[in-house]
């Protein structure tokens, strides 16, 4: 197949180019590159060093002979992105090309409407790119599972079976999105479902969990291709925070209580799972939901396997509750269905002491690079 990976660049968006390469799609990147500038303004880094998009894709084609085109341009950019699906006429398009933070987007007013802005407006921009020059192009969307919020009842697949009133129908679950970056999400699979409905556009939207780990079996090929790993208190996780924090000799910082329960997947499932979707399109005029993720776990039960791991190598962590910077729930029901990509192959990728292990020595290896001012929070949603 011939994919374009929009946001091919960045942490997920990255491994995914090459893994699909690998397996023998014809693959384009599209990257404005501003998750790099974000870190000149935020004063933070990537932990692990990470090279430059072209010496990542040179180092690519000479390892494997596999070549991956370049477009630097923003999806913000209509006129730019039209002519990248002339050139290229995908068969999917693959959309990690937003801003993908909740933190950045509470910075202010200014990165609210950025985030906004830019998420909204460049999804608009694929759907109606793909209308007009490729109409049977697949596009298969990047959302979250922060979109549904944490509803007291079960989390279904996108759609919810309502009676009501003596009547039943099939409706899109419920949406109750916890910051302006979700928000963009939801404004996202609006936008999408009114596509696929009046254009038979075909559609994958992925409602992604956090996703850990650091390397698939393609990024460990070279340190050349060495994915980012993010730990500041804007992009980082709380898995690489508080393993982060774990090997300089910090509290483990949990926020609030830490009930709040959330869907994780590994690395190596995402790539899986693109992979997935891009083999079994949707049909013409349909929006197909996914909820991408393989476990559940509260951020109180990340704290604890880290504390294990790290106390088993050596070290002497403590676990410290603050005050939550963030207005949500910390005690809560939490229940997601995600049976639809295992049943089209998903084998998953568990989260268990080695996974944290590996990570462990990542960080120990760079830790010099550690900015500590970055780790603890600064962002309030009040």
């Amino acid at each position: 197949m011939n994919i374009i990976v929009a946001g091919g660049d960045g942490f997920c968006g990255w491994p995914t180019a090459l893994y699909l390469s690998k397996q023998g799609h014809k693959v384009s990147i599209i990257d404005s590159m501003v998750r790099r500038k974000i870190d000149n303004e935020l004063h933070s880094n990537s932990l692990t060093p990470i090279a430059s998009l072209q010496e990542r894709v040179n180092r690519w084609e000479e390892l494997t002979g596999n070549k991956i085109t370049i477009y630097d341009g923003d999806l913000v950019h209509y006129d730019f992105l039209k002519e990248v699906l002339k050139q290229e006429q995908p068969d999917a398009f693959v959309h990690f090309a937003e801003q993908r933070s909740a933190p950045y987007s509470m910075i202010d007013r200014e990165h609210a409407v950025y985030t906004q802005h830019n998420n909204v407006t460049g999804t608009l921009n694929v759907l109606f790119g793909i209308k007009e020059i490729v109409p049977d192009c697949h596009l298969i969307k990047l959302g979250t599972l922060g979109e549904y919020g944490t509803p007291n009842i079960p989390i279904e697949e996108g759609y919810l079976e309502i009676e009501h009133k003596g009547r039943k129908d099939v409706l899109p679950y419920p949406k109750q999105p916890n910051s302006f970056y979700h928000l963009s999400k939801v404004h996202d699979s609006h936008n999408i479902t009114f596509a696929c409905k009046i254009w038979g556009i075909r559609a994958t939207d992925l409602h992604q969990g956090i996703v850990y780990g650091l390397d698939t079996e393609e990024t460990k090929m070279d340190p050349i291709l060495t994915n980012r790993l993010d730990y500041d208190d804007v992009f980082g996780t709380a898995l690489n925070r508080f393993i982060i924090q774990s090997t300089i000799g910090h509290d483990l910082t949990v926020y609030g209580k830490g009930g709040q329960t959330r869907g994780f997947l590994n690395i190596k499932d995402t790539v899986r799972c693109i992979e997935i979707a891009a083999e079994n399109p949707a049909d013409k005029g349909e929006l197909r939901v996914f909820n991408q993720f393989t476990e559940e776990f509260s951020v109180a039960d990340l704290a604890a396997k880290v504390k294990r791991v790290a106390e088993d190598e050596g070290f002497e962590p403590q676990i410290t509750n603050l005050e939550n910077p963030r207005v949500e729930l910390e005690d809560h029901f939490y229940h997601a269905e995600n049976t639809k990509l295992k049943e089209l192959g998903l084998e998953p990728h568990l989260l268990d002491d080695e996974v944290i292990r590996e990570i462990l020595e990542t960080v120990v290896k760079h830790k010099d690079q550690v900015i500590e001012t970055n780790i603890l929070p600064k962002v309030s949603w009040k």
